[in-house]
């Protein structure tokens, strides 16, 4: 995919400046070279496809071709796209301004930081209960003679706490490498076994809505790989040590790595509903358990062994969504604290360009610097995400509660979409790294589109 600036800013930016130099936050700043992309290089798109593609994401994949065959294939690589140019615009904000996702919300009024904090309580408590039995799913089927459920979903809560706890970004991104290799290579060995129909794929390219299919489409483009992760990969692009405007094309590689990579976990799932499920008749249940069921239909067809190597695929795919959200959104977290001590912007209506440009700086580099992952905030979110939602593990989700989860979560990627709009049409970004007319279509259409979401999502929660 072209680079989203405009046409003539599609070059790294200024090269002025001694290779290795630091870049500054304001559009007259020194920044480094440009990096030539490289393979070598590759590390946070990783990260946030490992995280972002759950087992709620694949078993929702698998509906979808269950139900529709290869006709919404089209869907899948449209989402792709998508993706790619809000992941990209995340990553460019933080890039080119040298200020954090957050201190750009922040700056945009002080309604952001409301939202914000109330959805970061909320979502947390919540998604930490789903993510511990979510993991813990696939164990209990792997192994039915030990623990419980409940007790693998603690296990797994407390191992992904005590990970994240004692280990930098560069550990955590070389085990999130591991567990997405597993999966991948699961997830591709079982679409290749069901033996895909290879002329009905390419069909399926032409986009075709069947009769009730508009919500199944939507949720394809919109839901694989679409979550806060998306928000925290301008953070682990800061992590990698990647900090200014010289590692822009690098970046951009990174990213498309990234979504292509889910866009082939969403294809190749597709094919697995398509062929094992549709031919068949064969219903899923609803949300993760649906892997589960999944797992059978692999043992009555390839036998055990295929069985139980899917199990571990859908282990790599829930942990590593895990100790994602555990590291990422406990970033973002320790970042909101510290935008919140320093007070820079009070009301981002009444900063000056000036000011909006440069208040966060330095922010990037700190985050780059790992004191984020030692501080206290981040260490207070972690305990959040694990023992509070230990007690959901064992008690009905108050209906209320789960309404709340609902609705700030459906609202969470139409704001993300329209707050990156905002940012980089502004004098808060650098001119030369301000929106081109892709990347504002791109941008506009996946807010659109996730505004139709977002409304289906909160009239079903009533």
């Amino acid at each position: 995919m072209a680079d989203t600036a405009d046409s003539t800013n599609t070059t790294d930016g200024p090269t002025t400046g001694a290779p290795g130099a630091t870049a500054g936050t304001g559009p007259d700043a020194a920044v480094s070279r440009p990096r030539k992309s490289s393979w070598t290089y590759i590390g946070p798109g990783i990260v946030v496809a490992a995280t972002g593609v759950g087992a709620g994401d694949l078993v929702a994949t698998l509906i979808a071709g269950s139900k529709f065959g290869y006709t919404l294939m089209w869907a899948a690589v449209i989402g792709c796209v998508v993706k790619i140019s809000l992941a990209e615009a995340t990553g460019r904000w933080h890039l080119a301004t040298g200020r954090t996702l957050f201190d750009g919300w922040r700056s945009l009024g002080r309604w952001t930081t409301v939202y914000f904090a109330v959805y970061v309580v909320v979502w947390g408590f919540v998604y930490g209960a789903t993510a511990m039995s979510s993991s813990a799913l696939p164990l209990a089927a792997l192994f039915p003679d030990g623990p419980g459920l409940k007790t693998w979903a603690v296990i797994t809560g407390l191992i992904g706490l005590v990970f994240v706890w004692f280990n930098r970004y560069a550990v955590f991104e070389k085990v999130m490498t591991v567990l997405i290799g597993v999966m991948f290579v699961v997830v591709m060995y079982v679409a290749i076994r069901v033996t895909p129909d290879i002329g009905a794929s390419f069909a399926g390219l032409l986009p075709v809505l069947p009769d009730g299919s508009l919500l199944y489409t939507l949720g394809l483009i919109g839901g694989v790989g679409g979550t806060i992760t998306m928000a925290a990969y301008g953070y682990w692009v800061n992590a990698k040590g990647w900090t200014d405007t010289g590692w822009m094309k690098v970046m951009r590689l990174d990213n498309r790595v990234a979504y292509i990579t889910t866009g082939l976990f969403v294809v190749a799932m597709l094919i697995v509903g398509a062929e094992l499920l549709h031919a068949s008749n064969i219903a899923l249940t609803q949300g993760d358990r649906g892997l589960i069921d999944l797992g059978k239909v692999l043992e009555d067809r390839f036998g055990a062994t295929t069985a139980k190597l899917f199990l571990v695929g859908f282990f790599a795919t829930s942990f590593s969504s895990l100790i994602g959200v555990w590291h990422g959104v406990s970033l973002m977290f320790a970042d909101f604290v510290a935008r919140m001590r320093r007070n820079e912007v009070p009301d981002g209506a009444d900063a000056s360009p000036a000011e909006a440009v440069g208040s966060g700086a330095g922010a990037t580099t700190e985050v780059a610097s790992g004191a984020r992952e030692r501080s206290l905030p981040f260490r207070a979110y972690l305990l959040w995400l694990t023992f509070p939602p230990i007690t959901l593990l064992f008690l009905d989700e108050p209906f209320g509660l789960v309404v709340v989860y609902g609705v700030l979560g459906a609202f969470f990627m139409p704001f993300l979409a329209l707050t990156l709009i905002w940012l980089l049409n502004s004098s808060r970004t650098p001119k030369e790294w301000r929106n081109g007319i892709l990347s504002n279509v791109m941008l506009a259409a996946a807010g659109l589109l996730f505004v139709v979401l977002c409304v289906q999502q909160v009239r079903d929660l009533f």
